[in-house]
């Protein structure tokens, strides 16, 4: 008992030097993104506007497997990579199950999230091309969080719109956000001509990432030497975040063991894609059979209950019609505390994954999830922010399974990030103040029809 190894921390001189570029290596490559204008596939070029230049090629480039990381910022991610690989052994023991559980502990960055993982290199990529000013959306905090320092490190001027509901539920993120040097401004705003009229037509509308990324996008299409930068979603996000996977391969050698499972919270996929596509490629490749498992919220189940085809990214229209599973840009996420999940559709990357049946998704009601991060608090030490609480939550259902069956599968989920800045809702769960949202088929239906005729 007292040899056991809990962690699994490599050296920095093992950090790897590549991300991992999954579509390279996939049979069926996502369909293109496509000119919400004239209809036609996107060109690196179109969204140059937009994005920096290098990002772009990133997000389209389908041939080159791996892709250098820059040395200043893999010198930015000795700050806090390697994360350290954790045997669960203290959840293993509460739940009783044969199942072998490890986390990858992502909560350990400056941030406490693996958000760090792609603002810093996307912060990079901006300032290489001259940009001064960047703009973004937050849902909960996290990513708006790690792109505020990221521009601090760089030395860029940052504007961040966040999620009204998480503005005002969450005011330790934008004081974060507020010590890196950024500009917050609760979306939808009177401060854009997209938050204008979503006020307009709403009043009382508590915001969505859709919303945000519109008045973000804006933003940056109106101010000098301005880029819009994305914390998830989008492909090159998920490129950067493979960091998590690859490091976490190498560990699971140390340990001895492979995941027979790899599960992580589901919101656009980065941190998903950042954990899974590493172990995927031996999947695609070599046939390995391993489960991979998004945990996406009940109230927000664009995986399981939305439906795949061309959408918008953004809820007024100024992102490329995005080939993906996704509810409707106008769906209204109900306000739960999870706001890094609160958006309408699914990376195209995932999107084509889920329909070639690399994966699965699962849906977890919002009570559940805070159950799970509890127990996970009480057996390892960790609060995990409430997005974790679904992986952590799918990982349970898992462990059980094996209890019932008796089988001894290794589980590897992503720990996304800590809760040490979400205890108002730990608070309210205690309190018998959360509840499950239960989204009715007429309710999606209905959202869905409405997408059609836009589309």
């Amino acid at each position: 008992m007292s040899n056991r190894t809990k962690r699994f921390i490599l050296p920095e001189s093992e950090i790897p030097t590549q991300w991992y570029n999954i579509q390279a290596d996939m049979v069926n490559k996502p369909l293109p993104p496509l000119n919400p204008a004239t209809k036609e596939p996107l060109k690196p070029e179109d969204l140059y506007p937009i994005f920096a230049e290098e990002l772009a090629r990133q997000e389209l480039n389908q041939t080159d497997a791996w892709i250098d990381i820059p040395e200043q910022v893999r010198e930015m991610y000795k700050y806090y990579r390697s994360t350290p690989l954790v045997r669960a052994y203290g959840l293993e023991e509460a739940l009783g199950t044969p199942a072998h559980i490890y986390f990858k502990n992502e909560s350990v960055s400056p941030v406490g999230s693996h958000k760090l993982n792609s603002a810093l290199p996307q912060a990079y990529y901006n300032k290489m091309q001259g940009v001064t000013n960047i703009t973004t959306e937050t849902g909960a905090g996290q990513w708006g969080a790690a792109l505020s320092y990221a521009a601090k490190v760089f030395g860029l001027e940052c504007a961040v719109y966040q999620v009204k509901i998480s503005y005002e539920q969450k005011p330790y993120r934008r004081s974060i956000m507020q010590t890196f040097g950024a500009q917050v401004t609760p979306s939808p705003s009177m401060s854009t001509r997209a938050g204008k009229d979503i006020l307009t037509k709403y009043p009382n509308h508590q915001g969505s990432l859709g919303t945000a990324i519109s008045e973000a996008i804006e933003l940056a299409m109106t101010t000098p030497n301005c880029k819009y930068t994305l914390g998830s979603v989008l492909s090159h996000v998920s490129l950067h975040q493979s960091i998590i996977g690859l490091e976490a391969e190498k560990q699971m050698q140390m340990a001895g063991e492979y995941p027979d499972m790899v599960i992580a919270c589901f919101g656009g996929g980065s941190n998903f894609g950042g954990i899974a596509f590493p172990f995927m490629r031996h999947t695609i490749k070599e046939g390995k059979k391993i489960d991979f498992v998004a945990a996406e919220p009940a109230s927000c189940p664009k995986l399981t209950r939305g439906v795949f085809q061309y959408d918008f990214g953004d809820e007024t229209g100024y992102t490329p019609l995005l080939p993906m599973f996704t509810l409707g840009h106008n769906f209204r996420p109900a306000n739960i505390h999870a706001g890094g999940l609160r958006y309408h559709g699914a990376g195209v990357i995932v999107s084509q994954l889920l329909k070639d049946g690399l994966m699965r998704a699962v849906d977890i009601p919002q009570l559940e999830t805070f159950e799970a991060g509890t127990l996970f608090a009480r057996a390892e030490g960790i609060i995990p922010a409430p997005e974790s609480c679904h992986a952590i939550a799918a990982t349970i259902r898992e462990a059980q399974k094996c209890k019932e069956t008796g089988e001894e599968k290794v589980i590897l989920f992503n720990l996304s990030g800590h809760g040490l800045i979400d205890m108002t809702a730990y608070d309210q769960y205690f309190a018998g103040g959360l509840q499950n949202y239960e989204l009715t088929d007429a309710d999606v239906q209905k959202n869905i029809d409405e997408l059609e005729k836009i589309i």
